[in-house]
């Protein structure tokens, strides 16, 4: 397995169903150069006896990215994990988190956390097929039982199977009776646990995730653990990344703007119409982008109402940037958007 860059893991973005797909990260990728950029997670099955080449396909603009993958049989990941090798992304993560219904009546997410022999038999059968660094996102604990010694284990287990990397979610995940989006929401945050883990286990990376929304907090999470993972934050308010790579990494470029990163994501956007990419499927990252602008809300139903229409072209960005005070919006040449790769691609 490759060694892990340092400081690879400082600020990652979560995966999340159904919002970090590919253009999500190629406008997250526009305003930090630095953030590790997640998909979201992909069952072994989806690759394996679906369409593959849609659920590996990212551009390389996106990098570092990683894949989290969905899966219980050691077989099945071990050649899902190898396919998306093999397809360029840099790590391969394993859910061990999601409280889904759907998720655990596929035998996996949070409720592998009752069969971390299983997972660490997973987590060894992918790092035996890839040279990429195989890591894990996990809970701190299931239902209601609010002992530490659940993650432990799996987390011990899976470091002696090769994982080095663990991104805990500082909550519990109750397997029945919330949802989702309540499993985000009603079980307490205790990120005390997550600090433990990691003076306990100092020798593995640990990244911490859950209600982290401000760059304070992640200043001060980076004093107890190595990385801190963002979810919904940097997906509905994504220029909170703005200040990443300057505050987080040190960098000494002035922070991105926004109108720069529309400029950017519209050149984006034009390419993928030319291939065929109807625009609804490229507008919905772009909700967030003006948060707590005037003219937001007329932004974003702008975007969501002409963006679904048939035909609808990137002339809907530009009748919306109207909303928030602009005219239109200056497409970057295709030289202006190559020369800032280059810039980008050199500090990474």
């Amino acid at each position: 397995m490759n060694p892990l860059a340092p400081e690879s893991h400082r600020f990652c973005v979560a995966p999340m169903m159904d919002l970090t797909d590919r253009h999500a990260r190629r406008l997250l990728r526009l305003i930090s150069r630095r953030a590790l950029l997640y998909t979201e997670m992909i069952a072994t099955q989806a690759i394996l006896r679906g369409d593959a080449a849609r659920h590996l396909r990212h551009h390389p603009d996106e990098h570092p990215v990683a894949i989290q993958l969905g899966g219980s049989e050691p077989a099945e990941l071990a050649t899902s994990a190898a396919m998306a090798a093999d397809a360029g992304f840099d790590e391969i993560n394993l859910n061990v988190g999601c409280p889904s219904d759907r998720v655990q009546s596929g035998r996996f997410g949070a409720c592998l956390m009752a069969e971390p022999e299983r997972v660490a038999d997973g987590v060894a059968a992918m790092i035996a097929r890839v040279s990429v660094p195989v890591t894990v996102k996990t809970r701190i604990g299931i239902d209601r039982d609010e002992s530490p010694e659940r993650m432990h284990r799996l987390v011990d287990l899976c470091a002696q199977a090769g994982c080095r990397v663990f991104i805990i979610h500082a909550r519990n995940a109750w397997l029945d009776g919330l949802s989702p989006a309540q499993n985000r929401e009603i079980p307490p945050l205790r990120y005390h646990l997550v600090h433990a883990l990691k003076q306990a286990r100092p020798e593995l990376r640990i990244v911490i995730n859950g209600g982290l929304n401000r760059v304070t907090q992640w200043q001060e999470q980076l004093h107890h653990v190595d990385g801190v993972m963002v979810g919904r934050e940097a997906f509905y308010n994504p220029m909170c990344l703005a200040v990443v790579d300057r505050l987080l990494y040190g960098s000494v470029d002035p922070d991105p703007q926004t109108q720069e990163v529309l400029r950017a994501y519209s050149e984006h956007v034009a390419e993928e119409l030319a291939a065929g990419t109807p625009l609804r499927a490229m507008t919905q990252p772009l909700f967030g982008l003006y948060q707590g602008v005037p003219g937001a809300r007329t932004w974003r139903r702008t975007l969501s109402e002409e963006g679904r229409v048939e035909g609808a072209g990137i002339e809907v960005i530009e009748r919306a940037l109207a909303a928030v005070g602009y005219q239109s919006a200056p497409r970057a040449t295709t030289g202006q958007i190559a020369s800032t790769r280059s810039a980008r691609y050199a500090t990474i």
